[in-house]
């Protein structure tokens, strides 16, 4: 059996995945028999390379290989494409026509996107593999194959058969072996060796230097999630290849091609970052802090009252326990907590029928400043832990490294060793 690097070499398959090196393995190993495979993968993962390599390694090699997209043909002509027509079948058919099932005789077909097959070709298939069988569009007469069928899908098969769109039957026949193409996402150890050979071949196709990417540029570019799989990051190292007239490249230039990300501020209050996972976006986060503020200028102008009811200073300690705690810290007392004396720029009305927020507003712009500040403080304190290393420190923070870049730029904070 051929090694799985030279395979790797003759199909220009990249990577050293163990998931993805199982996969081609499965690939030689069955290449000899007749058995219906059934590749599995999302869309853009390359699951178009293993049909090539099991038909090169089969006894089929020297006939006919065939790749259909099942979901590019119309639902009424897909028979006609797969089993041929008679002439006068339907409108246009001029003249006979052989389909892919009689062409291939002998060779390999590969069906990709095989769960989009409409519910009656289904059937029609379904008989080819059982018994090598097909009639024509159009024909009563019965004809013969001799096809090994490769299928792929990017669908949720299981679920596809829960909801009537795919014959149970059928999928039990052509998954007789399945083989997994795993997504990029979980090949982060690929990534920077995919995107050399892109920039490598860009540079090649359009006749100029090859693109670099610096090590920070590298690490962000293995974060992703790459819903688009190689497909994805393909697109962007051509996009890169041609509108970028630098050739080594950093985080700043690379973010500008990179997709939105959903990200979060840095978390300023305690109650935020052990919410901040439910949040999906900084607004989001931003609008609760603002709403947490509220409250407690209100539990604040409730307290106030209290005291200038003359209750005992001692009572409203211990039912107001909590918002003291928060004005002073956890492991703070007041200095007085008899007069609790708590912000000397506000000014309290002795009415209080004419109580007013002239107070409240003084407290939103210092509370509002002090978030600000906040959030430079703890980017500071993450980024001295870590000895300047931002992966680590928004780890620490919670936030994706992209975001604590823009954060870092945003406040000036340069480097480490001046904090």
């Amino acid at each position: 059996m051929e090694s799985i690097i030279s395979v790797k070499q003759r199909f220009g398959i990249i990577g050293d995945n163990p998931k993805l090196n199982r996969a081609i393995e499965k690939s030689i190993q069955v290449a000899n028999s007749d058995i219906s495979v059934l590749v599995t993968g999302e869309s853009g993962v390359g699951k178009e390379n293993i049909p090539k390599i099991i038909h090169q390694y089969s006894h089929r090699k020297h006939s006919k290989y065939i790749a259909v997209n099942c979901g590019a043909i119309p639902d009424g002509t897909i028979d006609s494409e797969l089993f041929g027509h008679e002439k006068g079948a339907f409108t246009g058919a001029t003249s006979n026509r052989n389909g892919y099932f009689e062409v291939a005789d002998g060779g390999t077909i590969f069906l990709d996107e095989v769960g989009e097959l409409p519910l009656a070709t289904q059937v029609r298939l379904l008989r080819v593999l059982e018994t090598g069988e097909f009639i024509k569009v159009g024909s009563s007469k019965v004809e013969k194959t001799n096809v090994r069928i490769v299928a792929a899908t990017n669908i949720n098969m299981e679920e596809a058969i829960n909801k009537e769109k795919f014959r149970e039957d059928l999928f039990y026949r052509l998954s007789t072996i399945i083989i997994n193409i795993p997504p990029l996402r979980h090949r982060k150890e690929d990534i920077p060796i995919l995107f050399r050979k892109f920039a490598s071949d860009f540079a090649q196709k359009y006749n100029m230097p090859t693109l670099r990417l610096d090590e920070m540029a590298q690490d962000l570019l293995c974060q992703q999630d790459w819903k688009g799989n190689i497909r994805q990051l393909r697109n962007i190292a051509e996009q890169m290849s041609i509108l970028e007239k630098e050739r080594s490249l950093n985080v700043d230039i690379l973010n500008n091609y990179l997709p939105d990300k959903i990200s979060k501020l840095p978390a300023t209050l305690d109650e935020v970052k052990k919410d901040s996972s439910s949040f999906s976006s900084e607004r989001e986060i931003l609008y609760k802090v603002l709403f947490d503020m509220k409250n407690d200028l209100n539990d604040l102008k409730k307290l106030t009252m209290e005291l200038m009811k003359g209750d005992e200073s001692t009572d409203i300690k211990e039912k107001n326990q909590g918002l003291i705690n928060k004005l002073y810290g956890e492991s703070e007392e007041p200095q007085n907590s008899k007069n609790l004396d708590l912000q000397p720029d506000i000014k309290i009305d002795k009415n209080p029928d004419n109580s007013s927020f002239d107070y409240a507003e003084t407290i939103e712009e210092e509370e509002t400043l002090s978030l600000h500040e906040k959030e430079v403080e703890m980017i500071k304190q993450a980024l001295i832990r870590t000895n300047g290393k931002r992966k680590y420190a928004a780890k620490e923070l919670g936030i994706s490294e992209r975001t604590l870049y823009r954060k870092i730029k945003q406040h000036n904070l340069g480097d480490v060793s001046d904090l």
